[in-house]
């Protein structure tokens, strides 16, 4: 059986191309990268390659084509019910399922205001005004109910990492590379992600790359 392919974006930007990158690098899953330079002006028609949607990420498993984030890593969780890609309780499962899918379809004013970028670092300013303090404020929430209900046997979200630290990925990188100011319960998961190993490696792909994407470059 051949190896399942991942097609991602730049490490730098695409946080979307993040979220199953980490889940199958963690988990011990194989697959080829097949990466896309964002930077290119033939960019969409790479991508419409592998993508239907013309957007990253994608997984080609095979005669299987799942082209959304989220969709991949429900599509992994299925392949390999033995892994604990979410949560093994049902209520925590249940839990984590739906801040993912907050994460998913929410959080707009934080994500425009300070897009990823994980080569780059800013001092503290207000950047998306009250709205984004109030995406921040219940990120922070979500954390702090999902960590005093589910996460005493770790330092992550549910105890364990899972697929819902994964979804919030990229808001580590943007909480901590744009200095928002966070309680401490928040600054450990923080540290905690930026310590694992598949995070690590990302950001070291992350810090080779030297293509720059205007667009996702935020004014200092």
């Amino acid at each position: 059986m051949s190896t399942a392919k991942l097609v991602i974006a730049n490490k730098r930007y695409s946080s979307w191309s993040l979220r199953p990158w980490l889940v199958a690098t963690h988990f011990g899953i194989p697959f080829e990268e097949i990466p896309v330079d964002l930077s290119k002006p033939d960019f969409k028609a790479d991508i419409l390659e592998w993508s239907p949607s013309g957007r990253a990420p994608c997984l080609i498993d095979g005669d299987v084509r799942v082209w959304e984030t989220l969709a991949i890593i429900e599509y992994w969780a299925e392949s390999r019910p033995d892994l604990a890609i979410w949560p093994k309780d049902r209520v925590a499962r249940a839990h984590a399922r739906a801040i993912a899918n907050e994460m998913h379809a929410g959080f707009m004013a934080l994500r425009s205001a300070c897009p990823m970028n994980l080569r780059r670092s800013f001092a503290w300013k207000d950047r998306g005004g009250a709205a984004a303090k109030a995406d921040v404020a219940r990120i922070e929430a979500l954390f702090a109910e999902a960590r005093a209900r589910f996460g005493a046997a770790g330092p992550f979200l549910y105890g364990d990492f899972s697929a819902a630290d994964a979804m919030y990925a990229p808001v580590a990188a943007r909480l901590d590379g744009y200095s928002w100011p966070v309680g401490p319960q928040t600054r450990a998961w923080i540290d905690a992600l930026f310590a694992l190993p598949a995070f690590r490696a990302w950001k070291a792909g992350a810090d080779a790359e030297t293509a720059i994407v205007a667009d996702d470059e935020a004014e200092d």
